[in-house]
């Protein structure tokens, strides 16, 4: 009876030991018969296109479809898609159909930035700068004047890391989350530029006149006060009285007439 016993307790523990390897075997012999391209968000931003990233693996990998599981390295595709600082993250593994899956999930910009110098990037939730590369253009607030790309922040440093030397976008960063986070401000504010100052002036979409920030201290309480200022004076005097409303001096609003 212990005999019966040790041979059946036996056989489980050799299937435990066998079918990882006949699995693996199989696995691993098992032919890509396609490949499938998934972008998150895609709906939303158009920064990088599934032929942009079919294109980039082939050049880097080859013809994949017919090739067996052992030859097709897939950490080597995963970091073929880092290139694309428009994307997050990027997954790539092979499901039991023998269907290869690569997926990205595309970075969530929040703003656009335009320096004096050149060049044209976004900036995503993350304080990741992602160059401007194709047509595609999502309706975002623009930062232009006096900001500096450094080559760490092409290079994907956020530039909220401490690393980064002191930026402007640094600053400008919390601002441009609390304007977007505002409805009314999110509609009101068009452009937000950078003067020789490192000081910033808002461009807004309604209203012939230029708002003065200065520094972008205390930013909340100078758009709380504007706001209050724009639902009781501007309507009473008109919209394009000033030329400049100016909320760089702490508690003051000083306005230029036209």
């Amino acid at each position: 009876m212990s005999r019966i016993l040790r041979i059946l307790l036996l056989i489980p523990a050799l299937y435990l030991v066998i079918m990882p390897v006949y699995y693996s075997k199989w696995y691993n012999s098992k032919l890509c018969r396609k490949i499938e391209i998934t972008i998150k968000d895609s709906s939303d931003y158009h920064f990088v296109t599934k032929r942009d990233i079919l294109n980039t693996i082939l050049r880097s990998n080859g013809n994949l479809i017919g090739k067996p599981v052992r030859d097709i390295r897939m950490d080597e595709i995963e970091n073929t898609m880092s290139a694309y600082k428009e994307l997050k993250t990027a997954e790539v593994f092979m499901s039991i159909d023998g269907t290869l899956h690569i997926i990205g999930d595309q970075r969530t910009p929040i703003m656009r930035v335009i320096p004096n110098g050149g060049g044209d990037y976004y900036v995503d939730e993350d304080g990741v700068v992602i160059r401007r590369r194709n047509l595609y253009t999502p309706r975002l607030h623009i930062i232009g004047g006096n900001i500096n790309i450094s080559q760490a922040m092409l290079n994907g440093i956020s530039v909220l890391d401490t690393s980064i030397k002191y930026s402007i976008l640094k600053d400008i960063f919390p601002l441009v989350k609390y304007i977007n986070r505002d409805e009314f401000w999110s509609a009101q504010i068009d452009q937000i530029f950078v003067d020789g100052n490192d000081e910033i002036d808002l461009i807004p979409r309604v209203g012939n006149h230029t708002i003065h920030l200065g520094s972008t201290g205390d930013f909340e309480n100078k758009l709380k006060n504007l706001e209050v200022f724009y639902d009781r004076v501007l309507p009473e005097v008109g919209w394009n009285k000033y030329s400049n409303i100016n909320l760089a001096f702490k508690g003051q609003i000083v306005c230029r007439r036209r």
